[in-house]
């Protein structure tokens, strides 16, 4: 292995070093003549500094009032910023379900079928179809099959709700018109 790097070292710097080379040229009397013009130039005055001007300053004196760098806190504040805690949360333990890796958004309702008394719904995402039922899972928030009907598939999602806790929101797949 270190044979190879030698060797690729050696080849590259083999083609390197006429290329540079290339770049210096024995003759600069361009830069020279640049240079004698540069210096030949009368210098120019340079434009005073801008007079700064003196910001007037302010003294602060709290008395009974609260200090400017830290948050007012307010009670009811306080009360909306904490979690409610009303047992609602996804169930960390739970195996997944293939279908919910995929946005909601993403599945399509194609059909239904009836198999010895359930009703499965029919499923599409990204050209593969899915049978469901009332239990599985679909989408990223946690979504239920809670009915199969003809039309429709209805869910019920578990999101969260923002102040650190969850709460649930019904959805709905249609049927999709082809």
């Amino acid at each position: 292995m270190g044979a190879i790097i030698t060797f690729r070292s050696l080849a590259l710097a083999a083609l390197v070093v006429p290329l540079l080379a290339g770049c210096v040229s024995g003759n600069m009397s361009d830069l020279q003549q640049f240079v004698e013009e540069t210096k030949k130039r009368p210098g120019q005055r340079l434009q005073p500094l801008p007079e700064i001007k003196q910001v007037e300053t302010f003294i602060y004196i709290p008395g009974d009032r609260r200090s400017p760098f830290t948050p007012e806190e307010r009670a009811e504040a306080r009360e909306i910023a904490e979690p409610i805690d009303d047992g609602i949360s996804p169930d960390p333990f739970r195996r997944r379900e293939e279908l919910e890796m995929f946005p909601l958004d993403t599945i399509r309702m194609v059909g239904t079928m009836e198999q010895e008394s359930t009703m499965w719904g029919l499923v599409v995402h990204e050209g593969i179809i899915y049978r469901v039922r009332v239990g599985n899972y679909m989408g990223q928030n946690h979504g239920q099959i809670m009915r199969v009907m003809e039309d429709r598939i209805e869910l019920m999602e578990i999101i969260q709700d923002g102040r650190g806790g969850y709460r649930e929101r019904r959805a709905t797949m249609a049927l999709a018109s082809q």
